[in-house]
Formats: structure tokens, sequence, C-alpha cells
């Protein structure tokens, strides 16, 4: 009898101690969860009015600020590689663009390489991608894509499915309407004729709001005789007020673009600048951009709108993860740059949501330090399967319960490899509070890249006291100390990533000769 009563009580205190290792575990359910992933391209922060900024109040997007007021907003999640291809593939990957190999928009991604639907495929999920694809190679993984050949058309666009595949940006079917309505329509439609025994992973990728910033005629007259207030560093000319070491992407070759309307297809031209003076241009092609951009954001809201709306006449809004998010930032005005690419801030910066009733808290928001890594592995952990290991993310669900990892990085990692002379190839780190950029220059063996190099250069910027990186403080001496452990830190982080170049000796060269300077 002694025997028994000591067995049961060791089984009643073990029931106990597992309890208190469940209570750590974030909540779980029996079904799994649907997965709802809309992604926009270009869809940068300053434009969502959720993250502030000058645009808030001018912003149409309540969908957007429904998504926030009913889950968490990513205050500091960041791209690896600011550009559409390399940035699409670190979300299906998991990986640095050194590892799955898509540096920059000329490389494919290889179909043999593990990705996030593959792994939710395996576990019994359905899995569909519609809309942007700009990986070249078919979609791996998916039960149904219908995807548009490369960047696609706003009006009335081709998409292409396994009945009209043909490789890289060919191919494809037409579709009635504007680019933005299509894809929404296309989503909810294989959501509707789903298998509703199993889960599901819903990739929806807009075009919109990617150059040339169209619009559906509905939003013609959207901020129609409103002048939009200007960002403070629009009047930047020149790297000498700040410091910056390269020429970037100004609002020049923008008004180039409208005037001759070089890239094809802008709305509401024609477009002149005769006669103005270059404040009076960068003023003019600021208005025409950020209206655009926000009209076009308009429709993304709207079809949000929609999609939300489908799973509440489903009933599956509660057991559904709804993350919306945007390949990378974008400038508009800001340095008067417009486009992306460099580790500034508003390219760097990837906005994102999250909303999913039964785990996440309703609006919250979560300030550390999150990548496009991290999206496959959360998603996998929050279907129960067990992230791949070749994965180099990490799940960032505990994080967003308040149960955040101790071992949860302390700064990020970033590597732009598509040199041009304007925008020169670098890499650098963001902590929470500074950030150091290593302008390299070289083009390496790439194709389609500037073959001409440029002098390495580093930039620093103290983000506290610079928020809009308005001064490079590199040589400045109170930083000397914090600059030169954050170099230590980067060799670590690019040891981490499997990125020291041991391939290319021309940057062991460039590394050891401008590394101290």
């Amino acid at each position: 009898m002694k025997g028994i009563r000591t067995f049961k009580l060791l089984a009643l205190l073990g029931v106990v101690l597992m309890g208190c290792v469940n209570a750590q575990k974030p909540k779980t359910n029996q079904k799994q969860p649907n997965i709802l992933f809309i992604l926009s391209d270009d869809h940068t922060s300053q434009a969502w009015g959720v993250y502030g900024g000058k645009l808030k109040d001018f912003v149409q997007a309540p969908n957007i600020s429904r998504l926030a007021d009913e889950g968490i907003v990513l205050d500091n999640c960041f791209c690896t590689n600011s550009i559409c291809t390399p940035s699409r593939a670190a979300i299906l990957t998991g990986q640095y663009s050194n590892k799955n190999k898509v540096y920059n928009l000329s490389h494919e991604l290889d179909r043999g390489r593990e990705n996030v639907a593959k792994v939710l495929q395996k576990s019994g999920y359905q899995t569909a991608v519609v809309g942007k694809w700009h990986l070249y190679t078919k979609p791996a993984g998916f039960d149904y894509f219908n995807v548009l050949p490369g960047q696609g058309r706003y009006h009335n666009p081709l998409l292409k499915s396994e009945d009209s595949w043909e490789y890289g940006h060919e191919g494809g079917v037409e579709h009635k309407g504007f680019s933005t309505d299509v894809i929404a329509d296309l989503s909810i439609d294989w959501m509707k004729n789903r298998d509703k025994k199993k889960p599901f992973m819903m990739m929806c990728h807009f075009k919109a709001t990617h150059e040339p910033f169209d619009y559906p005629d509905r939003y013609k007259d959207l901020y129609k005789d409103i002048e939009i207030p200007e960002v403070e560093s629009l009047f930047e000319f020149g790297r000498l007020s700040s410091g910056r070491t390269f020429d970037g992407q100004t609002f020049e070759e923008l008004a180039k673009r409208y005037t001759l309307n070089k890239k094809g297809d802008y709305p509401d031209m024609p477009f002149t600048t005769e006669g103005l003076d270059s404040v009076e241009v960068r003023k003019k092609v600021y208005q025409k951009l950020v209206k655009d951009f926000m009209r076009s954001g308009a429709a993304i809201d709207d079809n949000i709108g929609k999609l939300l709306k489908f799973l509440d006449d489903e009933g599956i809004s509660d057991n559904t993860i709804v993350i919306y998010t945007a390949d990378q930032g974008y400038y508009l005005g800001e340095h008067g740059f417009f486009d992306k690419r460099l580790m500034y801030e508003e390219s760097l910066r990837m906005p994102f949501v999250i909303r999913y009733p039964e785990e996440v808290p309703a609006n919250k928001r979560n300030k550390e330090l999150i990548q496009n890594i991290d999206f496959a592995p959360t998603l996998i952990d929050y279907a129960g399967i067990e992230v791949p290991v070749e994965m180099q993310g990490k799940s960032f669900r505990n994080n967003l319960i308040g149960k955040t990892p101790d071992d949860w990085r302390k700064a990020i990692y970033y590597r732009y490899w598509m040199h041009q002379v304007n925008r020169p190839a670098h890499f650098g780190i963001r902590n929470e509070r500074y950030k150091l950029i290593f302008f390299y220059g070289s083009p390496l063996d790439f194709k389609k890249v500037s073959k001409k190099s440029t002098k390495p250069s580093w930039e620093f910027f103290d983000l506290k006291n610079d928020p809009n990186e308005m001064h490079n403080a590199y040589k400045d001496p109170k930083y000397a100390k914090i600059i030169k452990q954050m170099k230590l830190d980067l060799i670590k982080l690019r040891e981490e990533a499997g990125d020291t170049d041991e391939q290319w000796p021309v940057m062991q060269e460039i590394i050891s000769k401008h590394w101290d300077k």
C-alpha cells in the first residue's frame, strides 16, 4: 500500500510539473490554424498610417488599421536585402541571400530548395500563391498558383497557372480588371473552393504599390486639390550636408521618367517640369509620387477588407492567422530619394501586422528586432511543425505573447548585392540604437550590375539622436568605441550567416584594406 501511495504521489507531482512546463508554451489548438499571408510590393511604412509620419492623416487604410487594432504591429521588422526578388526568396526559404543564392533581380529560386509552402504542404496543408512571384522558376510546394509574369501590369493583368506556365517573365492569361482587385478575387475564389477539412495557407501577393504607382479609376480624384506636407529631408541636394558617401536614386531621375514616360504607363500623364527650378521640381514630383502611391495603397486596403470579410463570412477568422506586410520599404522623398535598396530606415524597414485571435493579443506593438528570414519559421511553428534546420531565421511566435527567448537577436545583418555606382553594394549591422554600414562598392562577378567599382566607405548613425539619418557620424570621436565594437559584432553576424566572402578574393582585399579606415 505504501508503494502505491508513493507511486500516486509521484504521478501527481509529475502532472503538476508538466503543467508548469506547458504553462511556458504558447497557447495551442488541436486544429491547425489557417494562414492568409498578404504581401504587397514596396508598400512602405510611411504610407500605412499606423506607423505615423507626415502622411498618417492622409492615408486611406481603414482595414490596415483594423488589423492593427485586432493584432500586433511590428515596429522593428527589417529585410535582409531590400529589393523584390531576394526579399521574396528570403521570406519563402527563411535564408539570407548568400544561402538561398538569390542575390539580386537576375537570380532565380532553385525549385529544389526547401520553403515554407513545401513544409506546410507535406504536413497536410493546402497551399496556394496568387499574384506577384518574381522568382523565375515555377512555384514549388503550392497546390495552386496563378502568378504574374515578372512584375506584371496594373490593368488587365496576365497571370500564369500550371496550364499557362512559361519560364521567367513570359506567359499568362489575361484577366480583365485592375491588378489588385483581380489578385484578391482569385485568392478568394481559391479559398472558397478549398477542402474545408484541411487547413490552408494562401499567399496573396499584390503588385501594388510598385512603380509606376498606378491605381484604379475609383481613386483618380482622391487627394485632388490637396497639398501633402513634405518630408524634412526632401531638399537634401547632394552628399555634403549629411556626409553621405554616394549619390543615390534622386527625384531628378523620377522627374525624367515622368516627363519622358520612360517606364511607361504612369497615371495622369503628361507631366512637365519646364521652367521650374530645382526646389520646385522636387516639390512637384513629391506631390505626384505620394498621391499616386497612396491611391495605389488605398486599392490594396480595399482588397484587404474583401479578404477579411470572406474570413468573417466563412466563420474562420478566429482560427486564421492574417499577416499583412511588404517585401521592403521605399523612399517617398526622404533624402530626395525614391526607390529602395539602401540600408537607410525607410528602405530597410518592413511594415508588418499580424492578427490571430486564438493566440495573438489585440492592439499591441512589438519593438524587438525581427527579419524576413523569420517569417517562414514562425508560420511553421504556428502549424505545430518542426522548423527545418536549413532555415536561418527564428520563430517569433513567443515574442508576440511576451515570452521572448533570452537569446533573441540584439542586432540585424543586412546585405545589398546589386551594385550600381549611385547605390553601391554594401553590408551592415543595425542594433536597437546604432547603425553601421560598409559600402564596399564591388560588382564581384554578378551579371546585370555596374562593372565600375566605387571607393569603399563607411557610414554610421545614432538613430536615437538622428532618427532621420541626416548626419554620418562615422568620424566623430565620441562614437569610436561603439563603432569598434559594432565592427566586431558585424564580423560575428557575417559568420553566423555564413556570409564571409571566401569565394571572392577581391572582397578579402577590400575588407583588409578598408576595415579599419
